[in-house]
């Protein structure tokens, strides 16, 4: 173990170990679980419907310049006729070349991320449904709540729906920016970066993705290996609704897409998280069948030594990795 990483271990005491005793090499070994037979009809269903939607997006201007972006409130209407709303970055000067779908983790977001190096680019962040900006009286904000939403249902379980969200952005950024058409990037960290595995395994129109400390990744790892936030909420559920919670949860395994993504993925993986185990991280990983790049953390959910250098370096390694998307 390194230097850094004994710091991670010795700033907190948690009643488990978040590495759970998995090596690098054993996290590069671990292998994705067996699959439904019907996985690729349940998603490329729901896929085709929602190229249907017509999310008929508004903006609404906040910001003329803000650190050399244009600032919107942007809404639109994904499946199920739910309204999303967000926010849309645009260059306060220059052309539109690319566009990125940025995704959130389970605590939402505030407002955009201003720090990503993308020039020449539109950048839309969408609010997952229920959660910051797209919450609605009907569904907890709450990540423990949220994540338990219709969970006994296979086709109605929030997740799906967040999925759907992803890919009626994409729609939304085609109709508003055409020439990004062939230059889209999505990124999403820990629950944007599971939803985005999930929803990039059918996604044809995107072409290159990021995904950070992802979550969903081997469903009976995650509810087996101890662990803090939404995943400890499932595994409570699953003690006292075992065969239905696993019957939909294979539904909705993030490794299992990662076999079907075709575009090139950069992934940031964790060797230590409390939250999102780093073997289910890992499984997410190795299931991506090529083109794919990989980026080793410290720690994920955890403040570490060495977080403000690798979050530089990794910001370095996507401004190379989405590039060409502008050539």
């Amino acid at each position: 173990m390194s230097d850094d990483n004994k710091s991670v271990m010795d700033t907190i005491k948690y009643n488990f170990d978040p590495t759970y005793g998995y090596s690098l090499d054993q996290l590069l070994a671990v292998k994705t679980p067996k699959e439904p037979k019907d996985f690729d009809c349940f998603w490329q269903k729901r896929y085709q419907k929602a190229l249907t939607v017509d999310p008929q997006p508004h903006i609404k201007i906040i910001k003329e310049d803000r650190l050399g972006w244009r600032v919107f409130d942007i809404s639109y209407t994904s499946t199920d006729n739910f309204p999303i709303r967000g926010w849309l970055l645009v260059p306060a000067f220059g052309v539109i070349k690319r566009g990125f779908i940025v995704g959130h983790g389970y605590g939402g977001r505030n407002e955009p991320d201003f720090h990503l190096p993308f020039k020449n680019a539109a950048l839309l962040f969408p609010c997952f449904r229920g959660l910051a900006l797209s919450a609605q009286p009907s569904i907890s904000s709450e990540p423990y709540w949220h994540v338990l939403h219709d969970i006994n249902q296979r086709d109605r379980y929030i997740l799906g729906g967040c999925v759907e969200d992803v890919w009626l952005a994409v729609s939304t950024l085609l109709s508003l920016f055409p020439q990004t058409a062939g230059r889209l990037g999505y990124l999403g960290v820990s629950f944007g970066g599971g939803i985005g595995a999930l929803a990039l395994a059918w996604e044809s129109r995107i072409s290159k993705g990021h995904l950070n400390a992802p979550t969903f990744g081997h469903q009976p790892l995650r509810l087996r290996l101890a662990s803090d936030g939404s995943a400890h909420s499932v595994q409570q559920y699953y003690r006292t609704h075992k065969k239905q919670t696993l019957k939909v949860l294979r539904y909705y395994d993030a490794a299992l897409a990662a076999k079907r993504i075709t575009m090139p993925i950069h992934c940031a993986c964790a060797k230590f998280d409390p939250c999102v185990a780093p073997p289910g991280q890992f499984a997410i990983y190795n299931a991506l069948p090529k083109k794919k790049q990989l980026f080793i953390l410290d720690a994920g959910h955890h403040n570490y030594p060495n977080q403000v250098r690798q979050e530089f370096d990794l910001i370095n390694e996507l401004d190379a990795f989405f590039a060409p998307l502008s050539e």
